[in-house]
């Protein structure tokens, strides 16, 4: 974890050694073990160090090639080291002298714009190209390492690791971007290339960008294919490579010259990356994993203790332990927004920044964590349409009762999300012999009337929609679609620029999946992800750490996503090859847990309870910064329900959420739109 910034200026103007350096100064935090600057006319770079691997300790940023025609600028961990050192013929180096920035410019040097397709890790990194007198940038798959940009055509391009070492130079505009305040409103963090401020972009996940005097070029150098698919002879074959894919996930986010931690909640994901890092880390006899795990106390209903102490009970860690429910999540918001950047999307926020405070006192360097398991190996659950698609209910209706078991829903609900859809197919397709078969196996295994399946799944599925809505137009009733916009929003604002229609562009997915791949593939290129990484990365380096996500290894990504159905959802049971894989390395209390605790309890805890003073200031005195951007009769509606003890919906904890911390974070900022 380290910051990189740049100058490049398209005209004849030289870079000011002063704005690199308070660009430096501005990111002091992401790196404590030096920093440097290269500045050579229209182009200068500046670089904030923290060490991490062994190579580290070595690596020297920016790094000028032996010809000085090409120069570095890199945030970056490069996992096939050993396949680029021989590709790269740099056999004849010392593997250990090698360091990552070095390959990463030695394979610009071999494949040019194409090097980042030959790339395995997190990175984001900017080459200048003195022979070609142009800058070329390119950032990891996922998006692990951010990369922020401020342009203006034909004058200057500037990048950073973070949005305030652009916001420091008096040149970069600090306009708010109100379709991304809306973007956060109406929880839709699609877009992945626009921030929370006008003239400031973020480098999407997976992408190439070249600058010179023509303009801007960018480009994705790779993408999810969601048309693969694996095809092994046995179960067993799928769970040995998928425990081979994912020790290797883990082996290579251990490369570290100091000592290693792992958040542990006692879910399937981080107690399974706990567990293989503890085993390969125990086999070279060098040093023992810290786990570092939230606990509760009072809010008793999300302690997972039990799950945590059975992976703790097998030895090999040095536990840490951090008390979640003695802290709101409003109660470190002054201090996190000395280093975040924008708005915050959810209140967990609080956990992984306690979580690595934790791990800076134990004298961590390196973070593992579970993120984000469910999404890259999928819970397989859409299986169910596939079933019922495919005409097998006696499957579907085995598999339904299995996972209403393992997760406690009621197979009836399963039914009705992924049973019905298929029915009414049936019947607008006049299938009819195969929908007679399918509702007397569903009459049989759910207890539901034949006449009721018949005409509510069957004839009225024949109805046209116009004579629906006519219907009830008759009886007094309106059923139109619910606005889009959700009621938390300010109407004229929402309209103003034109939110209906960017929901609509953004949210492609409306429309129900109708595989369990394309759920999968749809999960993995959601823009929230590169947002909530952006986010762990602000969390991570105040406390000197590197965040490392075994489950976002790309090799482990694409073969999760190529999985038969059947792999996901087996028994009852999602993401069932991880379970068959880790049989012997998870203890069976987690192995064949089921669902997770829920923590809307503690955040109810910690915000009426821990920051009730701040959260009745806020909503009493506080709201007229957002007054143009949301309902506050609404807001202070939902707040009179949840604060009276009346049971409100995690839906409207969350809009209260939104508008107390949107407040508080334009207070802060004091930004002007």
């Amino acid at each position: 974890m380290s910051g990189i910034m740049g100058i490049y200026y398209l005209g004849d103007r030289p870079v000011d050694q002063e704005d690199l350096e308070r660009m430096l100064d501005t990111l002091a935090h992401r790196g404590p073990d030096g920093a440097d600057i290269w500045i050579d006319g229209a182009v200068g770079f500046g670089h904030r160090m923290l060490w991490t691997t062994p190579e580290s300790l070595l690596e020297k940023l920016p790094f000028v090639n032996q010809t000085g025609n090409l120069v570095i600028n890199a945030d970056c961990r490069i996992d096939n080291r050993d396949e680029l050192i021989y590709v790269l013929q740099f056999d004849y180096f010392p593997p250990e002298k090698i360091t990552d920035s070095q390959l990463i410019l030695a394979a610009y040097e071999k494949w040019g714009e194409q090097c980042p397709e030959h790339l395995l890790g997190d990175f984001a990194f900017a080459i200048w190209d003195g022979r070609e007198q142009k800058l070329f940038c390119a950032r990891d798959h996922f998006g692990v390492k951010p990369l922020y940009y401020y342009q203006q055509p034909g004058q200057a391009f500037l990048f950073a690791s973070e949005m305030k070492a652009l916001m420091c130079l008096p040149q970069v505009p600090q306009r708010l971007n109100e379709v991304r305040i809306a973007d956060f409103l109406a929880l839709m963090m699609e877009d992945k290339a626009i921030s929370t401020y006008q003239d400031i972009l973020r480098l999407p996940p997976a992408h190439s960008m070249v600058v010179s005097q023509s303009g801007i070029r960018l480009w994705s150098y790779w993408s999810l294919d969601p048309n693969r698919e694996i095809k092994l002879d046995s179960d067993e074959a799928y769970a040995e490579e998928f425990r081979r894919i994912f020790t290797e996930a883990v082996r290579c986010r251990l490369r570290s010259a100091f000592p290693i931690g792992s958040h542990l909640s006692g879910g399937l994901d981080s107690s399974s990356v706990t567990c293989v890092a503890r085993n390969l880390l125990a086999q070279t006899g060098n040093t023992q994993l810290h786990t570092i795990s939230n606990i509760f106390d009072e809010v008793t209903e999300c302690d997972e203790r039990p799950f945590i102490d059975a992976v703790l009970d097998q030895g090999g860690v040095i536990p840490h332990y951090v008390h979640a429910d003695q802290f709101g999540p409003l109660s470190d918001v002054e201090e996190i927004w000395q280093y975040e950047d924008e708005a915050l999307l959810g209140p967990s926020h609080a956990y992984p920044w306690r979580l690595n405070r934790a791990a800076q006192q134990a004298g961590v360097r390196v973070i593992l964590d579970g993120l984000d398991g469910d999404t890259t190996v999928c819970h397989g659950v859409p299986r169910l349409r596939e079933l019922a698609r495919q005409g097998q209910w006696s499957t579907f209706i085995a598999e339904a009762q299995g996972v209403a078991q393992n997760l406690e829903v009621s197979p009836q609900s399963l039914f009705k999300h992924y049973g019905i859809p298929e029915l009414q197919a049936q019947a607008r397709q006049f299938r009819w012999i195969t929908f007679a078969s399918s509702v007397y196996q569903i009459h049989n295994s759910f207890g539901i009337s034949r006449k009721h399946l018949l005409f509510n799944y069957g004839i009225k599925s024949l109805i046209p929609e116009s004579i629906h809505k006519q219907w009830w137009k008759l009886r007094g009733r309106s059923q139109s679609q619910s606005p889009l916009t959700p009621p938390l929003i300010n109407p004229s604002f929402a309209q103003r620029i034109g939110l209906d229609e960017r929901i609509l562009a953004l949210e492609v997915d409306r429309e129900p999946p109708l595989t369990v791949r394309e759920y999968h593939w749809r999960g993995l290129t959601q823009g929230i992800f590169p947002y909530i990484l952006e986010q762990l990365d602000r969390y991570a380096v105040p406390f000197s750490l590197e965040a490392r996500h075994p489950f976002l290894d790309k090799r482990l990504v694409e073969f999760c996503l190529a999985l038969p159905a059947e792999q996901k959802l087996s028994q009852g049971w999602g993401r069932m090859v991880m379970r068959r894989a880790l049989a012997g390395v998870l203890p069976k209390a987690v192995q064949w847990r089921g669902g997770k605790a829920n923590m809307t309890a503690n955040f109810l805890h910690g915000m009426l309870t821990l920051n009730r003073q701040l959260l009745d200031e806020v909503i009493s005195n506080q709201l007229e910064p957002v007054e143009k951007y949301i309902e506050t009769d609404y807001l202070r509606a939902v707040y009179r329900r949840m604060t009276s003890g009346e049971r409100v919906s995690e839906e409207s904890s969350m809009t209260v959420w939104q508008g107390v911390i949107l407040a508080l974070w334009l207070r802060h900022r004091q930004v002007l739109p």
